[in-house]
């Protein structure tokens, strides 16, 4: 018995040890390996606009988020936003843990400078070679914190070796990107070899992006394939005017999709394809030679090609590419030696190549002198010296494969050993919609992928699973069914269209398009509300910096501003104050309307809730003016003083105070005041009470209370004249008020004299508070003027 209980207990250890290991392994393969995936375009640059790297990233980020990658991605970013989109991306990285698949893409405008690879953000500002530091990102301080993670891949791909358009000065920088050696468990892709730069394209897609997404979607490729492939379609497809470029220390086997079992068999066995490969070049003949050193892209394949047909049409473009490698690496060798004697020995070498004035900088760094001096150190090189007909090719900044100077032939068309034919929905590509918001990258038109082609099951699903749920099934923006034939795999079932113009933006795009990194959703979210409901901003255009806000329109009436709602409009609501919305000037504590709504205090006293001040004393269709200027907002008009210094408050009940009549309270003395007009020219504020108070430039004037001398009533008129932009009032007494006319007199005659009544107003900018009346003076103690001109006799 006891040996029998001994037994059942270690049973039911061994049991319990089976199910937690299992447990353990089922949870690995339920978490899977995660993919992420980070891609940039930049093309608004201010200087030299691109024309395809926005499309290209938004392609490949698509065919990315079909593979199963988690992407995040943005369009025309400044250095700020870069940086900070990179740092949110390294922190998913490192949360992803060991497993992680990371692809990084950057498609714009590349540069190379003392040995480093730069990418210039849109707000880039490089008039000259050392600029190029500070102005854009250099690509090491991208890759080196993403080597030290503990990802399982990572792919660098530099979609940016383009024809400078920066630091155009006597002293030029290398063309292209340069020669690098990735770091562990990394590949690095440039879309031109190392010194050469590829023709900007002129389709929606540059022809690098479209062939590197078309070897992703081919299942079953492992990771070097696909860009070996994307090399021999690039040559094939710009008739080898762009050479791409790769180098991989990835251990690991990787493919983007799976081959399933009911795939068609390849036109080339795995078989055939090893053999080629191994294969000596001349073994083959001349027009598969070439594509086969293509493929193999060494220089020992170069080479075996110059000495196999040396006299061959093709032998020209093959020393190009070898003079472009052999100098590429001879710079690489010199810039890691770093010391006088290994720039002496490059310009030995190439006194006019690419890197001459790179190598005679670092020489006045190091403060030495630009000749070498008799006697030193040659440093050797790992490649021999250039033949003598290489040189043509290389002494100069950048090599353009397609120059028509060295009148090459076209390259041959590649063998299907080497290439499948492009699948035929994959030629022509419609370019992508306008994409909609800041940042966003387009979102281009889904070509499904074969049915045999699948992800592999062992991968974390994206956040963003609609592309990836329906890779079988055609994906458009505008009036779309999405996963018409498939219905497995989550998505969207038959018959649910997205359409576009109903939502806006439209669910599709909603669903499909690439996310923004943290940084710049935060960015994104500060700049929509500087334009709240407005179009989506083209960044670089108009002077304004990335991101910058598109100021309202000034000429077109509110009802044409579709980009700018105004408040209440389209049944939105109002602001509310207090909790509560400001109607009528209601709810309004304090008296804080004139700050809150921009109203003016009317001249008959009656505060009107549109802002138009009352100029006749009454709230009518004939005394209500228009207190706003273009801007919507008015100044503050002050009471007017009534008769006998008493406010008018209740001038509504006197409508014979302003409209021109005489009122039965005349002045003792049955002299009028009545205001002049400086200037020659009237307000909208006459005595009928018709116009809207307003100046020139469509903003109200300030009014002061006009002191009074014990006098009542009075023909008053308000005329003005525009000094500088100060309105200036003046009240003269007129001993005849049957006399309407008058004659304006220049503003220096018109100064205060002690026997006048008259008044000046302040200029505008001192009319900071109200003056207070002078208490009223005795009639008899002045003398009405007089023997002045346009002034009547005077009376003995």
């Amino acid at each position: 018995m006891i040996v029998m209980r001994t037994v059942l207990k270690f049973l039911a250890f061994f049991l319990a040890l089976s199910i937690l290991a299992f447990g353990s392994t089922a949870g690995a393969l339920a978490q899977g390996e995660k993919r992420l995936a980070f891609v940039i375009g930049n093309a608004a640059y201010p200087a030299s606009a691109l024309t395809t790297p926005a499309n290209d990233a938004g392609l490949i980020a698509q065919t990315l988020q079909a593979a199963g990658f988690d992407v995040v991605g943005a369009r025309d970013v400044d250095q700020e936003s870069l940086r900070g989109a990179y740092r949110d991306f390294l922190a998913k990285v490192t949360a992803a843990g060991p497993d992680a698949v990371v692809f990084v893409y950057l498609a714009g405008q590349g540069l190379q400078f003392e040995g480093e690879n730069y990418f210039a953000p849109v707000d880039a500002e490089i008039a000259n070679a050392a600029d190029v530091p500070m102005a854009a990102v250099r690509v090491s301080d991208l890759t080196k914190p993403l080597a030290a993670l503990p990802t399982k891949v990572n792919i660098v791909v530099l979609d940016a070796a383009r024809p400078n358009s920066f630091a155009k000065s006597n002293q030029p920088l290398a063309g292209g990107l340069a020669l690098v050696d990735p770091d562990p468990n990394m590949l690095i892709a440039f879309n031109a070899a190392p010194g050469t730069v590829a023709p900007e394209g002129k389709g929606p897609y540059g022809a690098y992006a479209q062939a590197l997404a078309e070897m992703i979607r081919d299942g079953g490729l492992q990771l070097g394939d696909v860009f070996d492939r994307t090399r021999l379609r690039v040559n094939e497809v710009t008739d080898g005017a762009e050479v791409p470029w790769n180098a991989s220390k990835i251990t690991d086997p990787f493919v983007f999709f799976d081959r399933g079992p009911d795939a068609p068999a390849p036109q080339v066995s795995a078989a055939e394809v090893r053999t080629n490969r191994t294969k000596e070049i001349r073994d083959f003949d001349a027009h598969d030679a070439y594509i086969a050193a293509l493929d193999r892209d060494t220089m020992r394949g170069y080479e075996d090609f110059i000495v196999a047909y040396p006299h061959d049409p093709m032998a020209k473009r093959v020393r190009a590419i070898l003079a472009a490698r052999r100098e590429a690496i001879t710079w690489r060798q010199t810039w890691l030696r770093d010391t006088p004697e290994a720039y002496w020995s490059y310009l030995d070498r190439y006194p006019h190549g690419p890197h001459a004035w790179d190598a005679r900088r670092r020489l006045e760094h190091f403060d030495a002198a630009l000749e070498p001096p008799q006697n030193f150190a040659v440093y050797d090189y790992d490649v021999p010296p250039p033949p003598p007909e290489e040189i043509v090719y290389v002494d100069r900044p950048v090599l353009y494969f397609d120059d028509p100077e060295f009148d090459f032939d076209p390259p041959p068309p590649v063998a299907v050993i080497f290439l499948p034919p492009r699948p035929r929905d994959f030629i022509e590509l419609p370019p992508p919609p306008p994409p909609v918001g800041i940042f966003v990258l387009p979102t281009p038109v889904f070509v499904p992928v074969p049915a045999w082609v699948n992800p592999p099951h062992d991968i974390y699903p994206p956040p963003n699973d609609v592309i990836f749920n329906n890779i079988h099934n055609t994906t458009i923006i505008n009036n779309t069914t999405i996963n018409e034939t498939n219905n497995q795999g989550g998505g969207l079932t038959t018959g649910q269209k997205l359409t576009a113009g109903a939502v806006g933006l439209g669910a599709a795009a909603l669903a499909t398009k690439v996310a923004l990194p943290a940084f710049l959703q935060k960015k994104e979210t500060v700049l929509s509300k500087q334009n709240p409901g407005g179009l989506p901003l083209k960044l670089g255009q108009g002077g304004q910096q990335p991101g910058g806000a598109r100021p309202l329109s000034k000429t077109l009436p509110a009802d044409k501003l579709t980009g700018h709602a105004l408040p209440g409009a389209d049944g939105k609501t109002l602001p509310l104050v207090n909790g509560k919305p400001v109607l009528n000037g209601q709810n309004l504590p304090n008296n804080k309307s004139r700050k809150l709504l921009n109203k003016q205090v009317t001249a008959g006293g009656n505060a009107a809730v549109t802002g138009n001040p009352v100029v006749n004393g009454q709230n009518g269709t004939n005394g209500q003016g228009n207190g706003q200027g273009q801007n919507g907002t008015g100044k503050k008009l002050r009471k007017i003083p009534g008769v006998n210094g008493t406010p008018a408050a209740n001038r509504a009940n006197n409508p014979s105070a302003l409209n021109g009549q005489n009122s039965s309270q005349n002045p003792p003395n049955g002299k009028f005041r009545k205001l002049h007009n400086q200037g020659g020219g009237q307000t909208n504020a006459q005595a009928n009470g018709q116009g809207n108070g307003l100046k020139g430039d469509g903003k109200a004037p300030k009014f002061r209370k006009l002191p009074v001398n014990g006098n009542t009533g009075g023909n008053v008129q308000q005329k003005f004249k525009a000094n500088n932009g100060n309105p200036q009032l003046k009240v003269q007494v007129q001993p005849r008020p049957q006399r309407p006319e008058f004659h304006a007199q220049p503003r220096q005659q018109m100064q205060p004299r002690p026997q006048r009544p008259e008044f000046h107003a302040q200029p505008k900018q001192q009319v900071q508070r109200q003056a207070q009346p002078r208490p009223p003076q005795p009639p008899a103690a002045r003398k009405p003027s007089c023997g002045h001109p346009n002034e009547p006799a005077c009376k003995k």
